[in-house]
């Protein structure tokens, strides 16, 4: 099933847009001539609500088979050297999920097809959308197999550079080798998804990540006998693929569909590379960004085996709220972009700080439950096979420190896409995010000595907060004109019922010893004491979810009447 807003049949000739703040008060998309491409300049708040309910749904299946990876990689493997290994080899995918799907390449084509379909509307010559597909992909794709080529034949000084105490450098390059295709894989996954999205087809981007953990998991089961933890780096190979072929038919569709419309109008259009400048700044952006794991992992192969593993298991748990947060923004982000390239500046605002303030709850309710049941969750998660309740232990409290990172990785999330929305190259994330990189280079190496692991993980947390609030600073001209004292008050709200909710759900579960009913119960306690501390706080975020509940009961009820 794809999620597709409301057609209205075609017209000949230009047609104006109407004011989007018109249409968003009567709920209602506003129609353009689009043809058979049927896109439209603003979506309805329902639409709006129809895309993110699937794709949090997409998004949370794959989640839960990458706690399936990870579980699966615990139980084959455990939490020592050859894990290790494999996670240095690991940093592959991880910077190219974030350089060319998550982050730097979607920045970049999102707002680039975002005018591309404004102009279409609009009645430009030709078709604008084949004009950029045709002046973008075949040079993206040729250097996305640049890459993976270099990445391949580099390995063995990319491996001494990510860990050079690592003890066995060989098992890593063997895995770093067949992790390197993602580099194709993921560029080709990422622009099927910035251009899908752009269309505002949400489904297909959504389930990449389903596809990928399948395919990894399936390499574990099935060639872990024979190649051992090298089965999970073919399996990254094998899911990489499947991400591009998940996308594959419903891209297709959108661009025939476009041939249409654009064989209507008269004249060509000479094919659209993207803007240097732009591209150059969000990648650079992106590789700042995920350095964080280059440190990490730097600094942590100079600690006793296993040091590596507890590291990822905690952040890839923790992670889990600020990756359903930031869906909110995925959703809108074409939506702010077409906004901006329609010259509707109030729209873009209004819609940034909604998702700020929603993000944020949803981030903070998240990170609760995390700090207050971070042992229960690990052991129920984790503690089987090769992984002792010595890992139980020090995963869970290395978990607890990155948590209190995490809203500053939502915000830098959602206020990122703000400075980007408008296709234009910005240089001040960039100098943002390597701020961020300089405070956590700077933590990490005066706090492993005393700390461990521990040190490390301060430091990712203290990094990405303080590049978030240097991005929160510069919002204004540089970016989507928000009001930052407002949204620095109502962030305040979210903050104290987390505080709240982490203090009494770490009680409640702490009476149980069973995992289950200590992250049941604990869980309950943080949702409840959360939301009622929120509500009585006023948090928009939470606020909005209630008058959301209560519209729908309201519907049901008078349904069955």
């Amino acid at each position: 099933m794809t999620v597709t807003p409301p057609r209205t049949p075609r017209t000949d000739g230009p047609v104006s847009v109407p004011p989007a703040r018109s249409a968003a008060r009567s709920g209602e998309t506003a129609p353009e001539a689009a043809g058979e491409a049927g896109e439209l300049p603003a979506a309805s708040s329902g639409f709006l609500a129809k895309a993110a309910l699937v794709t949090a749904a997409l998004s949370v299946a794959g989640a839960l088979l990458g706690l399936v990876r990870d579980q699966a990689l615990a139980r084959l493997f455990g939490a020592g050297s050859d894990t290790d290994a494999f996670l240095v080899a690991w940093t592959v995918p991880e910077f190219a999920a974030t350089l060319l799907i998550e982050d730097g390449l979607a920045f970049a084509l999102i707002p680039a097809f975002s005018m591309a379909l404004a102009r279409r509307s609009q009645g430009a010559p030709g078709d604008p959308v084949r004009a950029l597909v045709a002046g973008t992909l075949p040079r993206l794709s040729l250097a996305f197999v640049a890459v993976g080529a270099l990445l391949v034949g580099a390995a063995p000084q990319v491996v001494d550079v990510l860990a050079p105490g690592l003890p066995d450098p060989a098992l890593a390059v063997d895995c770093t080798r067949l992790t390197a295709t993602c580099a194709v894989s993921f560029g080709l996954a990422g622009y099927c998804s910035a251009a899908l999205r752009a269309h505002r087809r949400y489904v297909a981007p959504a389930a990449i990540y389903v596809a990928y953990n399948v395919g990894i998991v399936t390499g574990m089961y099935v060639l872990g006998g024979r190649w051992g933890v090298r089965s999970a780096a073919g399996g990254v190979a094998v899911g990489g693929l499947l991400m591009v072929l998940v996308q594959l038919p419903s891209l297709i569709g959108q661009l025939r569909k476009g041939r249409t419309a654009g064989e209507a109008s008269v004249g060509q259009e000479e094919p659209r590379p993207l803007d240097t400048a732009l591209l150059a700044t969000v990648l650079l952006f992106a590789l700042c960004r995920q350095s964080q794991t280059l440190i990490e992992r730097f600094l942590a192969s100079q600690l006793p085996a296993g040091a590596i593993s507890h590291l990822n298991y905690a952040q890839k748990v923790a992670q889990m709220p600020m990756i359903l947060s930031v869906m909110v923004c995925t959703v809108t982000f074409p939506v702010v972009a077409r906004a901006l390239a329609e010259g509707d500046a109030e729209r873009a605002r209004s819609r940034v700080e909604r998702d700020l303030a929603l993000a944020s709850c949803i981030v903070l309710l998240g990170t609760a439950a995390i700090v207050a049941c971070a042992p229960q969750i690990v052991e129920l998660l984790f503690q089987r096979g090769a992984f002792t309740a010595r890992d139980t232990a020090a995963t869970a409290g290395v978990m607890r420190v990155y948590a209190l990172g995490l809203l500053g990785q939502t915000l830098v999330g959602v206020l990122v896409r703000s400075y980007f929305s408008g296709g234009r190259g910005s240089w001040y994330p960039v100098g943002a995010m390597a701020g961020g990189i300089v405070v956590t280079s700077w933590i990490g190496a005066w706090g492993i000595a005393p700390w461990g692991v521990y040190g490390i993980a301060v430091a990712n947390a203290t990094g990405i907060t303080v590049t978030a609030l240097v991005l929160l600073a510069g919002m204004g001209p540089r970016s989507v004109p928000i009001g930052v004292r407002g949204v620095l008050g109502e962030l305040s709200r979210p903050v104290w019922a987390a505080l709240a909710a982490t203090l009494a759900g770490a009680l409640a579960a702490a009476r149980f010893a069973d995992p289950v009913q200590g992250l049941g119960v604990g869980g309950l306690t943080v949702t409840v004491v959360f939301l009622l501390v929120g509500r009585a706080l006023g948090a928009q975020g939470i606020v909005s979810a209630f008058r959301t509940v209560r519209s729908a009961t309201r519907r049901l009820s008078h349904g069955r009447s």
